[in-house]
């Protein structure tokens, strides 16, 4: 239920709405914005008779929400969220890139790569330290060892660092030293993970499930978002369809739907929903176009000896080429980076 209230209604009104709510155990959501204010109830608000709240002073009208999600819900927040991370921002008029390799193989191999593509103009760095990969046989990473390395290519360069955490074993060393937690495909649903991050206030970075429906990702967002935690940006990485010339179908028709739906920001990853690197720039500017709030790429200094997903890296060089094709599309829609 969103009750949307008159504008320059008082505190005392939407305080006495918030004490009628939280009086029946239901969870309160206040959003402020220039003009007026949304009180969103959330749990079982069969229990309130929305024709007495429609009646209360400064209450201009109430809405049901039929959506199962809430707190990602655009009707709860109809202003964008804008996720900071150390100043860089993703969401709104900011457009994030995030680019580096898929999995950190050396400290020089991640140091070079990292002040590569800073210099092209990107401003997060991403990098595996944990691999999951379809066959136990693949390389999995590094480990904490490649957290470490991460670490130093963050150090000489500034970039914040974007990598993705598998299991709540390793949840305090994140929170410590990563500055955006990646959930994968894989763990778009994994619950205990979601309720656990949920309790951080790291911003949180949640890939599409490879067949998961929008409602269904929306709703992992939900469980990150019940724990207390609301800094999360979606990443829409490739959906699996009948097609198999590419490695997944990028649902670009997505980020206009989360647009309406939600106000969280969304992301495209061009590399994996592909799995070519000669696809990689044109679904990165088609993002863009289509209202995407960033892009994560894979570069490699050397895919072709790259330790997994060489075919979708895009070299140093293609990806200063690509930075250039990007900031020039993105400056048309109005997006800065």
């Amino acid at each position: 239920m969103i009750i949307i209230m008159k504008p320059k209604s008082s505190d005392e009104e939407i305080l006495k709405i918030k004490a009628i709510i939280e009086a029946k155990g239901l969870e309160i959501n206040i959003s402020k914005g220039d003009t007026c204010c949304i009180i969103g109830a959330i749990g079982d608000t069969s229990i309130i008779d929305s024709k007495k709240i429609q009646v209360l002073k400064g209450v201009d009208r109430v809405v049901k929400v039929q959506e199962p999600f809430k707190k990602a819900n655009r009707l709860f927040k109809p202003i964008d969220t804008i996720v900071n991370i150390n100043g860089s921002e993703i969401g709104g008029k900011h457009l994030g890139v995030i680019a580096g390799p898929c999995s950190i193989e050396s400290e020089e191999q991640i140091v070079e790569i990292a002040k590569r593509v800073k210099n092209a103009g990107a401003n997060f760095l991403r990098g595996g330290a944990f691999k999951p990969r379809t066959s136990p046989y693949s390389f999995q990473g590094l480990g904490l060892e490649g957290l470490k390395l991460l670490k130093t290519a963050k150090l000489e360069t500034g970039l914040p660092i974007v990598t993705e955490l598998m299991s709540t074993d390793y949840l305090d060393i994140f929170v410590e030293e990563v500055d955006v937690i990646q959930i994968g495909t894989r763990n778009m649903q994994n619950f205990d993970l979601l309720k656990q991050i949920g309790k951080t206030n790291k911003p949180i970075l949640l890939k599409r499930g490879l067949s998961a429906t929008i409602e269904e990702w929306l709703m992992s967002a939900e469980y990150i978002m019940a724990g207390g935690n609301e800094n999360v940006i979606l990443c829409e990485r490739g959906i699996r369809t009948f097609e198999t010339a590419t490695r997944n179908t990028l649902d670009l028709q997505a980020i206009p739907v989360i647009k309406k739906l939600s106000h969280l920001p969304i992301i495209i990853d061009p590399s994996h929903a592909g799995g070519h690197a000669y696809l990689v720039e044109p679904m990165a500017k088609a993002s863009v176009i289509a209202g995407s709030d960033g892009v994560m790429v894979e570069v490699h200094n050397d895919p072709e000896n790259a330790l997994s997903d060489g075919p979708q890296s895009l070299t140093l060089d293609q990806f200063d080429g690509l930075m250039n094709k990007v900031i020039a599309v993105a400056k048309v829609e109005g997006k800065l980076i």
